[in-house]
């Protein structure tokens, strides 16, 4: 057993898990993280996405007693059958721009000029976000979501397929431009996550068998609990400090981290083009 390999799986678990739902780019960590420890061949870039599904079981946990209540009451229940809705449509963009445009952005996208610049931007996005008058918010609750603030939200997922952007950042920050509380837009983030991340790791998985053997499963295993225990200690702390705090730091550390993209970058200690 390849113990070196497995302490790296380890390691991109844990980044993973700690970056996935926070509003600073998985993907942009993961890169670097993968250059640094020599972990960044084509197996490796369907480990990335496929260690998501340990992040989501976090979130399912964590939000267990919503989705239960959901899960039994969608038969009779129009609030229920409501909240079903809403996610399925905000899931909807992302399935239908990823089949599209997924290997064209792939192939085109992952430069350092496109993620460092789409961290930055995004930390002066979140600065404005914050700014907003308390008169701005006009949904506290994501049972109080119309299906066209779903879509909305769905829509503006679809930005996060441009590296760099973060899934969550444009998911939340998006919600919160678009009349959304800091709760409501954290936690449609979180529920439109399960599917969203579970249909691209199942996706990526199956498109790219042909890279895998049995030989694989203990990395893919270690990765994906580490993901799990690193993303559920990350979402609890989260919606802890959604409470009391704004996501400026998020924007700060976004923009310093574009910086380090652009120095990495230049010094060559990482090949960004995908």
């Amino acid at each position: 057993m390849d113990f070196v390999l497995l302490a790296k799986a380890a390691v991109m678990g844990v980044v993973e898990g700690l970056t996935e739902f926070l509003p600073i780019s998985s993907t942009g960590h993961l890169i670097l993280a993968g250059a640094l420890l020599g972990f960044d061949d084509e197996k490796a870039k369907v480990f990335d996405i496929a260690i998501q599904t340990g992040a989501i079981l976090a979130v399912i946990i964590v939000y267990w007693q919503k989705i239960r209540d959901t899960l039994v009451a969608l038969p009779t229940q129009r609030s229920a059958q409501k909240f079903s809705l809403n996610v399925v449509i905000g899931f909807i963009p992302a399935v239908l721009l990823g089949l599209v445009l997924g290997k064209m952005i792939k192939e085109h996208l992952f430069t350092p000029a496109v993620v460092a610049s789409t961290f930055i931007i995004g930390g002066f996005i979140i600065l404005w976000a914050e700014k907003r008058p308390p008169s701005a918010v006009r949904v506290n609750d994501v049972d109080d979501m119309t299906w066209k603030d779903a879509l909305k939200v769905g829509l503006v997922q679809c930005l996060a397929m441009v590296p760099g952007t973060s899934r969550s950042g444009a998911t939340i920050i998006g919600g919160m431009l678009l009349g959304l509380s800091r709760k409501a837009a954290t936690d449609f983030s979180f529920y439109l996550a399960i599917p969203t991340l579970i249909g691209a790791g199942v996706y990526s998985l199956i498109k790219e068998r042909a890279l895998l053997s049995m030989a694989d499963l203990p990395m893919f295993a270690v990765g994906l609990f580490f993901s799990f225990v690193s993303a559920w200690l990350c979402v609890r702390w989260l919606l802890r400090y959604i409470s009391t705090h704004s996501f400026v730091a998020f924007a700060w550390y976004r923009i310093a981290f574009g910086i380090v993209v652009l120095l990495t970058a230049w010094t060559g200690v990482v090949k960004w083009a995908g």
